[in-house]
């Protein structure tokens, strides 16, 4: 299968290892994986900020970036939920109507696609430790994910997968509400990181990188032994089982 693949700002400028992953895992799995270089941003920070015509101009670029009959794999359940859901209010009868819906049917989040689509779940990947899994807000409540990434981290091998209190809550991040709220932010963060800690975790794992810098500042600053992960950098760690 042929796929487009999407890689967010955060990953492209923060974490290109997770990006590295991604093409990894896809290539693994039987996927011929096209990257267009020209691609930016999905335009959520504009949105969520209220700029709205800032967001129409880099969603009009986004959707001459990807194709409309192609799936569109993402690493990132945040901007797949943005495209998917938000989109709706910036092109909803424009000129690009069509386009975007045929996107918006295209888009999905990388273990949704492992799972549901390819129905692999197995890629013999090795971490020796306890983890427990963020729902993000994004992932939850946009993508409609939560077994599949659970579904992968069972089978990774050492891992012990281990369920926190309020999995489902927001870590705090929320885009810009971590600025303007900045103690409210930090107190949802401190909040997330204890109910990891409380279970033994040495791992939070989740398929947004926002989620997980938010994450890791806490407890670098905090210097808690405790470490954040993409789902992707962890599906493609230790290979040599497959």
């Amino acid at each position: 299968m042929t796929v487009e693949l999407f890689i967010p700002c955060f990953i492209d400028q923060l974490y290109p290892e997770t990006a590295y992953n991604t093409v990894k895992l896809l290539e693994k799995a039987g996927c011929k994986v096209k990257y267009n270089a020209e691609q930016t941003c999905c335009g959520q920070p504009a949105f969520n900020a209220g700029y709205w015509d800032e967001a129409k101009a880099i969603g009009y670029k986004f959707l001459e970036d990807f194709s409309d009959n192609v799936v569109i794999v993402s690493p990132s359940a945040s901007c797949t939920g943005m495209v998917k859901n938000y989109y709706n209010d910036l092109f909803t009868n424009t000129a690009v109507h069509n386009k975007c819906r045929s996107i918006q049917s295209h888009i999905i989040e990388l273990s949704d696609f492992l799972v549901n689509v390819l129905n692999k779940d197995y890629f013999g990947a090795e971490l020796e430790g306890k983890a427990v899994y963020h729902d993000s807000c994004a992932g939850l409540r946009e993508c409609k994910i939560k077994a599949e990434p659970r579904a992968l981290l069972e089978k990774v091998h050492g891992l012990e997968l281990l369920e926190m209190p309020d999995s489902e809550t927001c870590c705090g991040f929320g885009g810009t509400f971590a600025v303007k709220f900045e103690g409210i932010s930090s107190a949802m963060a401190q909040q997330k990181v204890n109910n990891a800690l409380a279970v033994g975790a040495d791992y939070i794992i989740s398929t947004d990188t926002s989620c997980l810098m938010h994450l890791q500042a806490y407890i670098d600053k905090e210097n808690l032994k405790i470490k954040t992960m993409h789902l992707a950098d962890v599906l493609a760690h230790g290979w040599g089982n497959v």
